[in-house]
């Protein structure tokens, strides 16, 4: 194993919302550092198919479900992965849903929602792994957040409030476990092409344009970043917000 291969091995990583898009693509690449992988998620028959893709490719994998929508599923779920892989290394916060529509169409229901797991579970997910890591003295916990919670943008408002609350948890958590070795931060991905935003249409293909890219990103992409910031690669940094997003937050 060449050591780029091996720059994750014999650590732990959970992905959350790993089944689909920007998580699949995270806990491949995790799982080709030498990592081995807990993929979470609500669809057990992709998970399952994750698993499989990694480990045909000679990686370690598991899949746990998870509804991450309060503190107890949260906690729950570090449980269950640390009992499977010993301790957890890497947390990847991915886990998220994007209503997009007007503020005044939006019930407290969707509101709910979307904070409970943009914003309770990756903030109960910390508060169960990030002391173990910072025992451990290293770890790394990687939010992925988006453009959208720097930019305004219409019928945004309410998946753009929630991400940037992590945003600021990210620097949050950074000065709370950093000192102790555990680094935090964060990617900021702009349009990504996934089959959850392929039903956007013209809208997302609209957003994509504005970009001095000119097009959407990809899942792997992405991915590529979070394997940056899960690695010794990115030893010094620490409480940033990397945007993956094609330029999109420079003009």
């Amino acid at each position: 194993m060449g050591a780029k291969m091996a720059e994750l091995l014999d650590m732990g990583a959970l992905v959350t919302g790993g089944t689909s898009g920007i998580g699949r693509a995270a806990a491949l690449a995790l799982a080709g550092l030498g990592a081995h992988v807990v993929v979470s998620g609500r669809d057990q028959a992709r998970g399952e198919q994750v698993v499989g893709d990694i480990h045909k490719a000679g990686g370690r994998a598991d899949f746990l479900a998870a509804d991450l929508r309060d503190e107890a599923s949260a906690r729950s779920l570090a449980a269950r992965a640390r009992e499977l892989m010993g301790h957890v290394d890497v947390l990847v916060n991915n886990a998220g849903i994007y209503p997009f529509g007007p503020t005044h169409e939006t019930s407290e229901r969707d509101f709910d929602a979307v904070f409970a797991l943009n914003v309770k579970a990756p903030y109960f997910l910390v508060a169960e792994l990030a002391p173990e890591m910072a025992e451990r003295g290293r770890g790394a916990i990687i939010n992925v957040t988006t453009v959208a919670a720097e930019v305004g943008m219409t019928g945004m408002g309410l998946y753009g409030a929630s991400k940037a609350a992590l945003v600021l948890l990210t620097k949050a958590w950074a000065a709370e476990y950093g000192p102790r070795g555990v680094r935090v931060n964060a990617v900021s991905p702009g349009p990504i092409l996934t089959e959850g935003t392929a039903a956007m249409g013209d809208d997302f293909d609209q957003l994509a344009a504005q970009a001095p890219a000119g097009r959407p990103g990809t899942a792997e992409e992405v991915a590529e970043a979070i394997a940056f910031l899960a690695t010794d690669r990115s030893s010094f940094v620490e409480g940033s917000v990397l945007p993956v997003d094609g330029g999109r937050t420079a003009v």
